[in-house]
């Protein structure tokens, strides 16, 4: 079953990709666009994502933290990156839950590194959990009123 999980690079236990591991980000958002050569990046709660979109195509990397599993801002910065064209490695990192999992899949993560380590059969579990979904995301899932539609 962890096989279906992916890979577990250093601190990231959940992993959906088949590149190579980026490095862990070091860079701030507001440091980002004064190093040229930064390939990967931090977003705080409170940072603007938007203002990663010109450097989408050098970032192999954009952490984004989750201090309080309360905070939600995260699914929104990784929403703006995917649909404006970001396609390198989105790691949801700091207070990340099996209930949220799901989601942030949903909205473009594919790389996981929780404080805490979660139990892989309830991860596995947490990311098959929604078969059919109400609304439209990155993922491109058809939604149920898509699929109620198609046989008209």
């Amino acid at each position: 079953m962890a096989e279906d999980l992916g890979t577990s690079p250093d601190d990231v236990q959940f992993r959906f990709r088949d590149d190579e591991v980026a490095d862990h980000a070091a860079v701030t958002v507001d440091a980002v666009h004064d190093q040229s050569n930064a390939t990967a990046v931090r977003i705080e709660p409170g940072d603007d994502a938007r203002a990663l979109v010109p450097l989408l195509d050098r970032l192999a990397l954009v952490e984004v933290n989750f201090p309080s599993f309360g905070d939600g801002r995260g699914y929104s910065s990784a929403r703006i990156l995917r649909e404006a064209g970001y396609a390198g490695e989105l790691r949801a990192v700091g207070d990340v839950g099996i209930d949220q999992l799901s989601h942030m899949r949903r909205c473009g993560f594919d790389a996981f590194a929780p404080d805490t380590p979660l139990d892989e059969a309830d991860a596995a579990r947490a990311f098959a959990t929604w078969d059919n979904v109400y609304q439209r995301t990155i993922d491109a899932r058809p939604t149920i009123a898509q699929l109620r539609h198609r046989g008209q």
